[in-house]
């Protein structure tokens, strides 16, 4: 759901780090910040905060996991991921969806324009969508060549017109106009997928569920949580790793360290808090200076996503469709 999700993931890695090469501790990301600074002002630069442990020491010439030759075991998989998610958890603590949504109807139409564009041009489409549209009824009920019109910013807007009209009819027809709560239910509905319908379950019904985009998927890879391409077999995969609590929440760090730091073709790996846990350290800049102008959104001072974020949120609302 976002500008690189749909790029190519088969990044080309760069040479790796040789022995001398220095990991970023995860104070170093902090621009100068001391440590005690950073923590309390986490909300409001976005920086990661905690030093203590492995994850605040200089790795300097040692290698990373799974570089030592020795096969890294799953138990230790397992642990490092959930380290992993500790310290991401630090690091977003405001992570949320990137969609601007008002009830579960939105969310829902918003995540299916989302495929293939980003969330910054669905957000600046859908408030006049939905003043159009307010209702699975009324958007049931549009003339298509009109919806079309409103949607195509967006792109593929012809066959996301069809899947729009289609599902608001099902919802209209078959749940009395009322988005279900249930994965089951939900993929039933046109242009409706697993990743879709878990987006929906776990930001609108509260409803545990692993989002499988673009970033979520190379990220898992680049990390060897897991080596499938399939978006249900990595769900799986992760699923067995962490609590079913965790599960919408490790999604959205997972998206959002993708979106700031983790890129998909030029990885800010010299500005990364996690580097010294991460098997892929060195497919990207390495240098913490250059790799801190790699940094985007709120991580590089820019605005995000959201034309209405969360009110934790530390970076700059994005602009509306032809403002500035």
């Amino acid at each position: 759901m976002s500008e690189d999700r749909n790029s190519a993931v088969g990044e080309q890695p760069t040479s790796q780090p040789t022995k001398a090469a220095k990991r970023p501790t995860r104070e170093s990301v902090t621009s100068g910040r001391s440590a005690k600074a950073s923590k309390g002002s986490a909300k409001k630069a976005g920086a990661s905060v905690k030093t203590s442990g492995a994850s605040g020491r200089t790795v300097g010439a040692a290698v990373g996991p799974g570089k030592s030759g020795k096969p890294e075991s799953h138990l230790a998989m397992v642990r490092r991921a959930r380290r992993i998610n500790r310290e991401l958890a630090e690091v977003y603590p405001y992570a949320h969806p990137e969609l601007d949504f008002r009830n579960p109807f939105e969310l829902l139409v918003a995540t299916v324009l989302s495929a293939q564009t980003t969330d910054l041009r669905v957000n600046q489409t859908t408030p006049a969508l939905f003043a159009a549209y307010p209702t699975p009824e009324d958007m049931a009920a549009a003339v298509p060549e009109e919806l079309e019109e409103v949607i195509r910013p967006t792109g593929f807007f012809r066959a996301k017109t069809r899947s729009l009209i289609g599902l608001s009819a099902a919802l209209r027809d078959n749940f009395g106009g009322e988005v279900p709560g249930r994965l089951a239910d939900l993929v039933t509905l046109p242009g409706v997928g697993r990743k879709t319908a878990n987006v929906v379950l776990g930001n609108a019904f509260g409803v545990p569920g692993i989002t499988v985009d673009t970033h979520f998927g190379r990220l898992v890879r680049r990390w060897k949580w897991t080596e499938q391409e399939d978006p249900e077999k990595v769900e799986a995969e992760i699923a067995a790793i962490f609590p079913k609590s965790e599960w919408t929440m490790l999604s959205h760090r997972v998206v959002f360290h993708g979106r700031r730091i983790c890129h998909a073709r030029r990885p800010a790996c010299g500005a990364c808090p996690i580097a010294p846990l991460c098997p892929s350290y060195g497919e990207g800049e390495t240098d913490p200076e250059k790799a801190r102008k790699l940094l985007k959104y709120e991580m590089g001072g820019q605005p995000g996503q959201r034309l209405s974020p969360p009110p934790d949120y530390p970076g700059k609302p994005a602009q509306a469709l032809g403002a500035g």
